[in-house]
């Protein structure tokens, strides 16, 4: 029960048909997210996917080399995806002339043991 609310204020989610977990990384401190990896792979997860947008990208790098460096030495880089999101602003104004969308970048880390 007390791991379900933690996974749950992580922003972590698991697929477990395919035995992959997600930890999706926001404003959170660094350690927050590293520990969400570990306990998954300590789970029994074969492969965890780290996953950011915009300004949190640089911390999904940071959990992801910590997990490797200091604490799951094992653990390799199995996949690194970028990508771009873009998205419609809600209130738009009818004489506003401008971009319509709005880019936002994105990133996916699989880690695997």
């Amino acid at each position: 029960m007390l791991l379900n609310q933690l996974k749950s204020k992580l922003g972590v989610k698991r697929n477990v048909t395919e035995n992959i977990s997600a930890v999706l990384i926001g404003k959170k401190p660094t350690m927050n997210y590293v520990l969400a990896c570990i306990t998954f792979f300590h789970g029994g997860a074969k492969e965890v996917s780290i996953k950011a947008r915009g300004r949190s990208i640089s911390r999904a790098i940071d959990v992801a080399e910590v997990v490797r460096h200091r604490f799951l030495p094992d653990v390799r880089i199995k996949r690194i995806g970028i990508g771009t999101d873009q998205f419609q602003p809600h209130d738009q104004d009818e004489g506003f002339q401008g971009s319509a969308t709005t880019n936002v970048s994105t990133i996916e880390i699989t880690l695997m043991r």
